[in-house]
């Protein structure tokens, strides 16, 4: 059920950033839902194996170089979903960076609060 809910609270999150930030575009609802649930699988499936490769440059720049695999996390979901667009990387890599922030806040509503 937080896998759903999850889903549905980055689509959300991604409606949210199209209507902000000017190079990114989605079409709809259904697109925002399949853009969240692109965006899960190549977080499970592409992100450690980029960020296994670009392990020297990760280091080098102290942890930075993460932003940029988000950004092209990004660019990838943009080429497999039809209804999803980014004008170029820097877009991106804001979209990359608030989407961040915005799925950190919304998923820390729901975290289970122990006494």
């Amino acid at each position: 059920m937080k896998t759903f809910l999850k889903i549905l609270l980055t689509a959300l999150a991604v409606i949210v950033l199209a209507n902000l930030l000017p190079g990114v575009t989605v079409s709809g609802y259904v697109s925002a839902i399949i853009v969240a649930i692109v965006i899960a699988v190549l977080n499970m499936i592409v992100r450690p194996l980029l960020i296994f490769f670009t392990l020297p440059a990760t280091l080098v720049t102290f942890g930075l170089f993460i932003f940029v695999i988000n950004a092209v996390i990004i660019l990838l979901a943009d080429k497999l979903v039809d209804g999803f667009a980014v004008s170029g990387f820097w877009a991106a890599l804001f979209f990359s960076i608030l989407l961040s922030i915005f799925r950190s806040a919304l998923f820390s509503l729901l975290k289970d609060k122990k006494n």
